[in-house]
């Protein structure tokens, strides 16, 4: 179904709510959902992106764009609007979402059930702590106006809450002045510990003045020869190719730092001093450090144009089997030593980010679970499975593999947990969830009584008229 309005999703739900079978309803943003999650069976898939082409269940009718108030800083949004599409509005303004994800073609609804992080979570957190207000579509079919003082219990569960609770139909986001350009760096490193430790103090920063600290703060693991150079590492010149040997003599794994410092052109005459100042602090390889310069929307975008270059190689199309863990700071070198250097070998098929974020950023009221330390770190393994002849490149491989990194952790004590989840019993679910399971159960009997939305997950099992009542 492609809905014009939250009145359309809502009359939806309110329909599967009533029926003796009670159908399940999931909503769709724009299909990076995992392993299917956004999918459902004997059931409705609610297309909240790519609806603005389609007409509505009324002739004509298309979801509202998104409405900027630029005194107040806060834009209004589709539930199924692309980041995109956002930040395109909010610049007419003069203004930008302060908290991003690496790729913008997501959806406000799909990245706020999640959570949504970047570079940018250390200093502004996650996007579900840059949220005044929701439109939520309840799995009863009762549209809620929610936020932190208002219905602010469903308000909290709807972020980073898999979309169990709710179908979000609006958001409302905060927004700031946005920045013209960005000094965009990135710097190696050969030690694990170094390049951690950087990292950890570069984030600690948060607190200071915006002259004082990076605006962004992100890096990524080279295990192998071939992926410096990759699409993610494209920033390095294609005419200067960077070989881990010149840097490495004992060609093991690198590691790269990648920051960013946001400026205004009348501001610019000061950056390269504020720059030069932080960097005289880390300890990366004195000959790598990298730099370019480039227009803020192109910064944010950038994942888009490799994705381009990707497509038209036809590579882009391909099963993707991602893992995103949080891994406990306290953990993080084990787990450089069993992963990076253990399990992955020399040879992968994406890139490899690794970063840290401050837990304080997050609202411990919200859905979304992170470790029990003051900081941890993302690791993402964005793997392509290829069907080149490489059993390294293979799904089933690269799915194995998956499994044998989780294993690792379960037996060397890593207490991990999944950022965008993907669970197949509901014990496992159960663990994930930890001590906030018990409110989330309560607050889906509440609000989501026969388990109608996102059965993709297979948290919960639908239940029809008869066994609900």
């Amino acid at each position: 179904m492609h809905p014009a309005s939250s009145q359309d999703v809502a009359q939806l739900v309110k329909a599967a709510y009533g029926s003796n079978f009670g159908f399940t309803v999931s909503a769709r943003g724009h299909g990076h959902s995992i392993n299917g999650q956004a999918q459902t069976a004997n059931g409705v898939v609610v297309q909240m992106s790519g609806s603005k082409g389609v007409s509505g269940m009324a002739s004509g009718r298309k979801p509202p764009h998104p409405r900027v108030w630029p005194q107040e800083r806060f834009v209004d949004v589709w539930g199924g609007e692309l980041w995109i599409d956002v930040l395109r509005s909010t610049l007419q303004h003069g203004l930008a979402p302060k908290s991003w994800t690496d790729y913008l073609y997501l959806s406000v609804g799909g990245t706020l059930s999640n959570a949504g992080i970047s570079g940018q979570a250390f200093n502004h957190g996650p996007q579900i702590s840059n949220v005044h207000e929701l439109d939520v579509v309840t799995g009863k079919g009762e549209l809620l106006t929610c936020s932190e003082e208002q219905n602010s219990e469903m308000f909290h569960a709807v972020l980073g809450g898999l979309g169990q609770f709710g179908i979000i139909t609006r958001a409302r986001i905060s927004l700031e002045p946005a920045p013209q350009r960005v000094r965009w760096i990135r710097v190696l490193y050969s030690h694990f510990s170094i390049f951690t430790s950087d990292q950890e103090y570069l984030i600690s920063l948060h607190e200071q003045p915006a002259s004082q600290k990076f605006d962004y703060v992100e890096g990524f693991v080279i295990v192998d020869e071939g992926l410096i150079n990759n699409w993610r590492s494209s920033f390095f010149s294609p005419h200067n190719p960077v070989k881990i040997s010149s840097l490495d003599p004992n060609g093991g794994v690198l590691y790269c730092l990648e920051i960013a410092k946001n400026y205004h052109e009348s501001t610019a005459s000061t950056v390269d001093q504020e720059v030069e100042s932080l960097l005289k602090k880390l300890n990366f390889i004195p000959a790598s450090v990298f730099t370019t310069d480039l227009p803020y929307v192109d910064f944010l975008d950038r994942v888009h144009k490799a994705e381009l270059k990707l497509r038209s190689k036809g590579l882009w199309e391909v099963p993707h089997p991602w893992l995103n863990l949080f891994v406990p700071k306290s953990k993080i070198a084990d787990f450089d030593k069993g992963v990076f250097k253990g399990i992955l070998g020399n040879k992968t098929s994406g890139p490899i980010l690794i970063y840290p974020v401050n837990k304080n950023k997050w609202d411990h009221r919200s859905s979304a679970v992170t470790p029990d330390e003051d900081v941890f770190y993302l690791v993402a393994l964005l793997r392509s499975a290829l069907d080149n002849g490489e059993e390294t490149h293979s799904l089933e491989y690269l799915t194995n593999q998956n499994r044998q990194i989780l294993r690792f952790c379960d037996e060397a004590g890593i207490t991990v947990k999944q950022y965008l989840p993907h669970y197949t019993t509901h014990q496992e679910w159960v663990d994930h969830f930890g001590n906030k399971w018990d409110r989330f159960y309560r607050l889906k009997m509440e609000f989501d009584p026969r388990h109608i939305l996102a059965s993709g997950q297979q948290i919960f099992t639908p239940t029809n008229m008869a066994s609900w009542r």
